[in-house]
Formats: structure tokens, C-alpha cells, sequence
């Protein structure tokens, strides 16, 4: 949606009142103020004179007493020195005059980040049910904390045990059956199964007991699933070479020597 023209100045008292309005708001840059006041009239000197006016009689900050004045705002609301920066990049301040700030407030405040980052933990996260590693790093990042600063955190909560990764939280969801089963159609063998199992973070202390459980239903024959996708490769077993690549292949997808000799075995029958 376009945004509507505003009235333009038709003196100088217009454009210092339009300015005087801004600031009334919040703080702004010199170059925000003037690209303000610029939609305002297309007299530059009228513009050149207000600003000039502002900055001598104290309304408009230099950029770099802007940048003073905006970090000792953020620091005192928990805001890391990274979120600082993003903000003050954004709103066209240098970066040299950023981080000439930035180190100046910390010194004169005490500003000491690894106790800020421990203090906002604290009051965000009583606990961590209902959240996970993840987005955890992801608020204290977009917060302004380094990652070191978001470890030492952690390390003071009290409750740091609780806090587990996305991929276990969701492991906790998971049963291990019908697991099993979707990757046994998936034509993986029994260690291959085992391995993703542990990668996702499943628990399969129970493992060889489900297995041995689908196997005599019959949800699950390896030596049946071996073959199928030993069939799938066309390997020439007479040959050295291609039988040892679909060993290789076969032991790859996780399937045993015992299941693997059976399928070379019926194949080469056929």
C-alpha cells in the first residue's frame, strides 16, 4: 500500500515543527531525521538550517552519542552487544562508532555479558518443558548473545538437565515398532536400523526384544528382505567383482553375512 503524501512545508516553522514532532517520538540518527524531513520539503537549505539548530541546542545526537545512549537503553533490558549491533547497523550508524560505543558503556556501566545472559536465561526459562535446545539458542541469539555466553548460561541454570534437542524431544514421541517396521520397508537390514534408531535419538534398549517380536509375526524377515533388494542390483555372482560389490552393497544396507550368503546363494540357483 502506498503511503499517502504528507502536506509539504511551505516555511521554515513547518519543517523545525516536523522535526520537533519526530523527536517528541523517539530518538533518531541525524541521516533518519533527514530523511524524514525531506518527504517534508525539497529545500535543502531550510533542511541543512533545522538540523544544524537540533544539533546545537542538544535535540539531535551526533551518531555516535545516539549509539552511547541506545546501548546504555539496551544493556539496562538485557540485550546482548550482538543485537546492539544489528540494530545500530540497521539504522545507519558506522561500525566503528558502534563498537567505539559498545566498548565504552560496558567499561563505564560493568556491563559484564556472561552475567547479562545468565540473568536473562533465569527469568525466560524457570524450567525448559515445552522448549527445546534449539530454540533456546535461538532466542539468546536473537537477543544479542554470543554463543559462549548462552553455554555459560546454561552451565548457572538450575535446571540445565531438563533442557534436551529438538531431535530427542521428538524421539520421546516415537514407538519403536512401528519404527522398526517403516525401515524394514524401506529395505534396511537390522544394523543399518539400529544405527538411524540411535542417530534420531530413539531409545532402543528394547530393540532386540521388538525385533525378535516382529519376526515371529512375520512384520519382519531379513534373509526375505535381502533378496528383494539384492534382486533390485542385477550383480553378475559369477563374476569376483561384481560379487563383491554386492556383498558390499548388502552389507552397506545392514544386513548380516548369514543373510547376505542366503541371498547370493538363491540367486546364483536361479
Amino acid at each position: 500500500m502506498q503511503r499517502p503524501p504528507l502536506r509539504q512545508a511551505k516555511t521554515i516553522d513547518n519543517v523545525f515543527n516536523s522535526a520537533y514532532w519526530h523527536l517528541g517520538q523517539q530518538d533518531f540518527t541525524i541521516n533518519e531525521i533527514r530523511t524524514k524531513l525531506e518527504r517534508k520539503t525539497e529545500n535543502q537549505q531550510w533542511i541543512d538550517t533545522v538540523l544544524a539548530r537540533l544539533i546545537e541546542g542538544g535535540y539531535l545526537k551526533s551518531d555516535y552519542d545516539f549509539a552511547v545512549r541506545f546501548c546504555e537503553l539496551y544493556f539496562s533490558s538485557e540485550f546482548g552487544a550482538g543485537a546492539i549491533r544489528r540494530k545500530l547497523t540497521l539504522r545507519g550508524v558506522a561500525v566503528t562508532e558502534i563498537d567505539t560505543a559498545i566498548e565504552q558503556v560496558m567499561d563505564e556501566k560493568k556491563v559484564d555479558a556472561y552475567e547479562m545472559a545468565t540473568s536473562r536465561l533465569l527469568s525466560r526459562f524457570v524450567n525448559f518443558y515445552g522448549t527445546n535446545r534449539e530454540k533456546v539458542y535461538t532466542q539468546m541469539t536473537t537477543r544479542g548473545f554470543s554463543r559462549a555466553e548462552i553455554d555459560h548460561a546454561l552451565s548457572q541454570h538450575p535446571q540445565r538437565e531438563t533442557l534436551r534437542s529438538k531431535l530427542a524431544v521428538k524421539a520421546d514421541k516415537v514407538d519403536l515398532t512401528t519404527e522398526i517396521i517403516k525401515l524394514f520397508k524401506k529395505g534396511k537390514g537390522k544394523t543399518l536400523i539400529l544405527q538411524e534408531l540411535k542417530q534420531r535419538l530413539i531409545d532402543v534398549s528394547d530393540f532386540e526384544n521388538t525385533l525378535y517380536q516382529l519376526t515371529l509375526t512375520d512384520d519382519v524377515d531379513f534373509y526375505q528382505s535381502c533378496q528383494n533388494e539384492l534382486a533390485k542390483k542385477r550383480y553378475n555372482l559369477s563374476d569376483y567383482k561384481e560379487k563383491s560389490k554386492a556383498y558390499a552393497y548388502l552389507s552397506r544396507k545392514g544386513f548380516g553375512s548369514d543373510e547376505i550368503k542366503e541371498a547370493m546363494s538363491l540367486d546364483s540357483e536361479q
